[in-house]
Parts: C-alpha cells; sequence; structure tokens
C-alpha cells in the first residue's frame, strides 16, 4: 500500500539531515520528503515577511503528484501555514513544532520594530551575524558544539548528524552549510502579517506541538495559536529544539497529531 506523502521543513539554521532521527521515526508510516536547506537559492531570496521561502516551498510541493501532509519545525512550520493558505490544494494538513503565530500586538510591534535599529536587540539575529563559521577540523567542530549547553541536551547520535549534514568542507577545514548571512536575513525578517494568515476559516486542518519549556513560545505567546487549532494542541517534554533532544517521542506525537487532523488515515 502506498505511504502517505509527508513534506518536512526545518528550522532556521539547520538542514532538514539534522533531524535524520526524528524523520526515521515516521517513515514507517509516512512516504518523508524534506526541504533541504531554504533560503539558499538565489530564484527564492529571503524578503520580508518570507514570500520568496514559502514559494520555494510551494514550487517543491507542486511538483508531487499528490498533496502532501506538511510538518514543519519553528520557520519550517510557519513556511508550511504560509503554503497551505495559499495554496491548499497542495497540502493535506499542517503539523507545526513549537512554530507560534505572533499576531495582534505582538505583530503591531514587530512591525514597527522591524523599521528601527532596535529591532536587532529583540531577535535571535543579534547572535547570527556573528556566529562562528569555521573549524579546523570536523572533531574540532564536534567538540566546539558538545560544550555548549543547548547542544548537550539533544539525543544521542544528533550532534553526529549535525556535523554530518550541517558542514561542508572548506580549504582551512569545516564550515557551516547554513550561510549565517541566511540565517539572520531570515530573523530579521519574520512576518508580521501571520495574523491575516490564520483569519478563519483556514481551508486545512491545523495542530501543533509545543515545547513545554521552550523560551520562544513564551516569548510569543500562543493566542494566536490556540485559537487556529482548537483542540489539536499537543506538548511535550523540552525546549524549542524538542525534535532534536527526544526524536522518537517526538515523532510519536506527529504521527499521533496527524491522525487526529486526518482521522481516517490510519484506517
Amino acid at each position: 500500500m502506498t505511504k502517505p506523502l509527508l513534506h518536512f521543513t526545518h528550522g532556521n539554521s539547520f538542514p532538514a539531515g539534522v533531524y535524520s532521527r526524528y524523520l526515521d521515526g515516521l517513515r514507517a508510516r509516512f512516504d518523508v520528503r524534506v526541504s533541504d536547506m531554504v533560503g539558499h537559492d538565489p530564484a527564492y531570496p529571503v524578503s520580508d515577511g518570507w514570500p520568496g521561502l514559502v514559494d520555494e516551498l510551494s514550487a517543491q510541493l507542486a511538483s508531487y503528484p499528490t498533496p502532501a501532509i506538511l510538518v514543519g519545525h519553528s520557520l519550517g512550520g510557519m513556511l508550511s501555514l504560509m503554503a497551505a493558505r495559499r495554496r491548499p490544494a497542495l497540502a493535506r494538513c499542517v503539523v507545526m513544532l513549537d512554530s507560534p503565530v505572533v499576531a495582534g500586538w505582538r505583530a503591531f510591534l514587530l512591525r514597527h520594530a522591524k523599521r528601527g535599529s532596535w529591532a536587532e536587540r529583540f531577535s535571535p539575529a543579534r547572535f547570527s551575524h556573528k556566529r562562528r563559521m569555521l573549524w579546523p577540523s570536523a572533531a574540532e567542530a564536534h567538540a566546539h558544539f558538545a560544550a555548549k549547553d543547548i547542544f548537550a541536551a539533544w539525543a544521542p547520535g544528533v550532534l553526529d548528524d549535525y556535523i554530518a549534514h550541517g558542514l561542508k568542507a572548506h580549504a582551512d577545514g569545516v564550515q557551516l552549510r547554513f550561510a549565517r548571512e541566511v540565517e539572520t536575513a531570515i530573523y530579521r525578517s519574520l512576518p508580521h502579517h501571520m495574523g491575516t494568515i490564520v483569519k478563519p476559516p483556514f481551508p486545512l486542518p491545523v495542530g501543533f506541538i509545543g515545547g513545554s519549556a521552550s523560551a520562544e513560545l513564551r516569548q510569543a505567546g500562543l493566542g494566536a495559536t490556540r485559537k487556529l487549532v482548537g483542540p489539536h494542541y499537543l506538548q511535550i517534554e523540552g525546549g524549542h529544539l524538542f525534535p532534536m533532544e527526544s526524536p522518537g517521542q517526538a515523532a510519536a506525537l506527529t504521527a499521533r497529531m496527524i491522525d487526529q487532523l486526518l482521522p481516517g488515515l490510519a484506517r
């Protein structure tokens, strides 16, 4: 029997291969396809509100013979939601992994923050624009990341996947594949029009899985997200990067959410 088609879109700065262990937990039931690394194709440049990135995802979805189940982490969840709103015939449902919808007064503040230099103080861009990109070897890069708390929380083997899929050869050793200029541009152009995107009725069922300790959720608020997804909300222990911290459990919850959204799928 043909497996349902599932398309996964990654978070900012993390190529899809970093999620290998999470995605492996979905492959038994789904035909998993991915966006490898959005924002790096000159045909789909990063600009305010990410219309080019939505075009990039939509073009990939349009190449499939059937509509896909859309799953996305952080950036990827928002792009999935925007692509589904724009071209609902390309999708069956959307599962957002710690991708809160910023709307209302928070969106108003975001819109005006982007117009002033003080916006950098409240965005991850203040870190990403100076992120280290180069190491003498993959082993030294691994040691660099392993010493940081955020990576120490990842499940065994996930950091190995980050080294394998997130680095590339350089004349002086290895460097990150995901350009810090692209990562920073994505942060600086966060969409402030999500209130329009989620205005009811949304054409497809949408679910959300959030990390219990996610600082990103606390900062963005969950009011608009809860209103959008209704009862289709699940929580997992962990932070914003829970697909890396608990990939097996995250995959199981994703499959459970898909069954909620598409109740006839399991049969």
